[in-house]
C-alpha cells in the first residue's frame, strides 16, 4: 500500500483472543453478586471501552445493581487469568515477523498498560513493538475512540497519521481511526465485530477475516 509507514493494532479481538477469560472472570464476579453468568458471545460484545464499561454492561445485562467496588474485584480476578486461556490468533506471529523492518508497529488498546505487557511478553509478542510503542488505556491520552494515542504512536513510529493504519476488530477501532484521518482495517475474524454496524462496514473497505489477509492490503 503507498504511502504507509505505520500499522498500529488493537489487542483484545484483534491480536489476542482474549474473551474467555475476560467471561470468566466478569462471571464470577456475577455470581458473587447473586446474578447468572453470561455468555461468551455477550461479554465478547461488551468488550472495546475499558474494564470500567464492560463490567458496567455486564452487570446491567444481568440485571444487578452495580456494587460500588465492581471494578476493582473484577480487575483482581482478570488478573489471575490474563493468560488462562488467552491465545493469540493463528497467524498473528507469522504476520508480525513479515511485518517487522517493513513497518512501524504499535498497540493501541484501552486495556490496562501492566496487563498489556504481560500478556504481550507472556505470548511472545511484545519482542515486535517498542517499549514506548505500546499505549494502554491508563496512559497519557484519552481511550479510543479518542484519537491521541494513535496520533501520538503514529509520530512515535516517524509516521503522519495518513501514512498509519489502525487494525482493529471494532466499531471504536473505526472511530479512533477515522478521528485521526488514520486509515482502518477491520479484522472480521474478532469477537468485538460482532454487531458492526453495517453502514460503517461499508466505509471500511479494508476488511480481514484472517490475520494473513493483511500482507494482501499491503
Amino acid at each position: 500500500m503507498a504511502g504507509l509507514r505505520a500499522i498500529v493494532f488493537d489487542l483484545d479481538g484483534t491480536l489476542i483472543d482474549s474473551r474467555r477469560d475476560l467471561a470468566d472472570s466478569a462471571n464470577e464476579l456475577l455470581i458473587e453478586c447473586g446474578a447468572g453468568a453470561l455468555t461468551e458471545d455477550a461479554i465478547g460484545r461488551m468488550v472495546g471501552d475499558g474494564a470500567a464499561v464492560l463490567v458496567a454492561r455486564a452487570f446491567a445485562a444481568a440485571g444487578l445493581a452495580m456494587p460500588a467496588d465492581a471494578l476493582p474485584r473484577f480487575l483482581a480476578k482478570y488478573d489471575h487469568r490474563l493468560l488462562a486461556h488467552t491465545r493469540p490468533y493463528e497467524g498473528i506471529t507469522d504476520l508480525l515477523i513479515a511485518l517487522r523492518g517493513r513497518f512501524g508497529l504499535g498497540v493501541l488498546t484501552n486495556k490496562p498498560l501492566a496487563a498489556t505487557l504481560r500478556i504481550l511478553e507472556g505470548l511472545g509478542l511484545a519482542p515486535f513493538f517498542g517499549a514506548n510503542a505500546i499505549v494502554g488505556g491508563d496512559g497519557p491520552y484519552p481511550r479510543k475512540p479518542a484519537p491521541q494515542g494513535l496520533v501520538a504512536l503514529a509520530d512515535l513510529l516517524a509516521a503522519r497519521a495518513p501514512e498509519t493504519m489502525l487494525v482493529g476488530d471494532s466499531i471504536i477501532d473505526w472511530q479512533t481511526a477515522r478521528a485521526a484521518s488514520a486509515k482502518a482495517c477491520i479484522a472480521r475474524y474478532g469477537f468485538g465485530f460482532i454487531g458492526f454496524p453495517e453502514d460503517a462496514l461499508a466505509s471500511a473497505n479494508l476488511t480481514i477475516d484472517h490475520p494473513s489477509d493483511l500482507l494482501q492490503l499491503l
